[in-house]
């Protein structure tokens, strides 16, 4: 049997990882030969959690090595293997909106959940298959991720059923404290150059006539984030981006900051319903780019 490929967007973060994982034991728990793969290497969030769970990173690709593949946590081919449309792809686990064509019939499990992780945990149970508690703990890690431990918007009653469930199997046994020591350790950007925040969670979006690069990060301090501002803007500027929008998120407080470098700042300001001062903008609440950033901003295209 040909072997397939599953894996998640480009720079991919601790739900990207674990789900790729989760799907690839899924399946193969069902009879298909499969290989989970990423598209990057692993950021510090993520890295806690297979050094946790004593997990090697999985393999680097940048082209899709089978004629099928799996779609985890994208269906968009701008986050995609570069060689998406050479491939066929064989199914898809998401819970982000669709924009995907295909030719041929597929296998599509999607649900507004607050991550694939969430979702992939109750396909094995629809399945009536056992997870690995390795693979456990990488999918409690990648929902956790996803909804800051449960706390993001984006967060379901699913989510919520679903997380203590994973962490039993996982023999995590003090969840608050492990999911908040994995999310810290996303938040130590000291080493990281300013290309790297920016490009760490990183995705593209078409809306109207303008290409948005949308950036996320997350810390436990905006304004040490901020104090690198001008070394942010070049970054973004020498990138060459025609819009690029970078949020900072704080995890303890629940809010963020936006700084933004473009031509439609008309835009941003009506999305969010403040002012930008100094190409930085106010966003209080805000933790979600799936349900609170990109949403608002499409409206206005």
């Amino acid at each position: 049997m040909a072997k397939i490929q599953v894996f998640g967007h480009k720079n991919p973060d601790t739900d990207t990882v674990a789900s790729a994982m989760g799907a690839a034991d899924l399946l193969a728990q069902q009879g298909l030969e499969t290989q989970a793969v990423a598209q990057g290497k692993p950021n510090a969030e993520t890295q806690f959690a297979l050094d946790h769970f004593g997990l090697e990173a999985l393999p680097i690709i940048d082209k899709a090595e089978t004629a099928e593949v799996v779609l985890v946590d994208h269906n968009e081919a701008a986050q995609s293997v570069d060689n998406l449309a050479d491939v066929q792809v064989y199914g898809i686990y998401d819970h982000h909106k669709f924009a995907f064509e295909n030719a041929t019939p597929l296998y599509i499990t999607a649900k507004p959940w607050g991550s694939v992780s969430t979702i992939l945990y109750y396909e094995y149970l629809q399945a009536g298959l056992t997870i690995p508690a390795k693979i456990a703990g990488m999918l409690a890690s990648g929902l956790i991720s996803d909804t800051l431990l449960l706390k993001s918007p984006t967060t379901t009653d699913v989510d919520r059923k679903a997380l203590p469930e994973l962490a039993k199997i996982a023999g995590i046994e003090d969840l608050d404290g492990y999911g908040l020591a994995m999310l810290k350790a996303g938040t130590d950007l000291s080493t990281r150059t300013d290309e790297e925040l920016l490009e760490g969670d990183a995705k593209s979006f078409t809306m109207g006539s303008h290409e948005f690069r949308i950036g996320q990060v997350n810390t436990v301090d905006i304004d040490d984030v901020l104090a690198r501002k001008e070394g942010l803007e070049k970054a973004i500027k020498a990138a060459g981006y025609e819009d690029f929008l970078f949020v900072i998120t704080d995890i303890l407080n629940s809010n963020s900051k936006g700084l933004y470098i473009g031509d439609a700042p008309e835009a941003i300001e009506a999305a969010f319903g403040a002012k930008l001062e100094n190409d930085v903008i106010d966003l209080p609440g805000v933790v979600s780019r799936k349900k609170q950033v990109v949403p608002p901003l499409q409206g206005q295209f």
